[in-house]
């Protein structure tokens, strides 16, 4: 019962959400501690039970004891007016017991009463607590749902930027590859025009040959009309 009263004394004297922001871990934390406190209710219950009972023991001694008192009284006033007196010293005299047991029922019952209070305030502290708990944990469990999904996304952010990165990097690789291209392209062009201005030469080349061969044979046709007076 100490540890419990002692655990007690931290819950009235703290505020709850100030325990809660001192936790590491929140949800493994907060499950642990409302396991311990539910634990904790049902022996406070039982402990609080006892010290009602108690409670309710003593207010009846106490008012057995008043009421004896009382009974003493009324017995001692009924003897004097019967004339005896012997009788009503012995009433008096027990009224006087009673009054010496009364200060020490009543020291008792006043104990017992402020036990019982302080229980009783102890055991609806503590279910008043364990609601506020209940729903703190709720709340965190919806925080801490939204970190894990903020924390994914933060992940999912990391990938997608990575993946631009090197979208960028095949990008520089398509453009050094569109370029060589190009030149390659440009130099087969070139390649090309060259053996066109080739094949020009080539032609004409043999075109001069046609004609130069058909001058000779001209001249040697003349020069052969002219031997044979062909000319004329």
């Amino acid at each position: 019962m100490a540890g419990i009263l002692s655990r007690f004394k931290d819950i009235m004297s703290s505020n709850i959400n100030a325990l809660l922001d001192k936790v590491e871990d929140p949800m493994k934390m907060i499950d642990q501690y409302l396991r311990n406190l539910e634990s904790d209710l049902g022996k406070v219950k039982a402990e609080t039970a006892a010290v009602m009972a108690e409670e309710t023991k003593s207010k009846r001694e106490l008012d057995e004891c008043i009421a004896s008192i009382n009974k003493m009284q009324t017995y001692a006033e009924k003897a004097l007016l019967s004339g005896n007196e012997a009788d009503a010293r012995t009433f008096l005299s027990k009224k006087g017991e009673l009054n010496n047991k009364l200060i020490s029922i009543q020291q008792t019952y006043d104990i017992a009463k402020e036990n019982s209070t302080k229980m009783r305030e102890m055991h609806d502290k503590l279910i008043k607590d364990i609601s506020q708990l209940n729903t703190r944990r709720d709340e965190l469990k919806a925080k801490m749902a939204v970190a894990n999904t903020q924390e994914k996304l933060n992940k999912i952010g990391s990938s997608v930027n990575g993946a631009i990165g090197n979208m960028s990097k095949f990008d520089e690789m398509e453009a050094k590859i569109n370029k060589k291209l190009d030149t390659a392209n440009a130099m087969a062009e070139l390649n090309n025009s060259q053996k066109e201005e080739n094949i020009d030469d080539l032609i004409a080349k043999y075109d001069n040959e046609t004609k130069n061969t058909s001058s000779e044979i001209d001249n040697e046709l003349s020069e052969l009309k002219s031997k044979l007076g062909l000319d004329k």
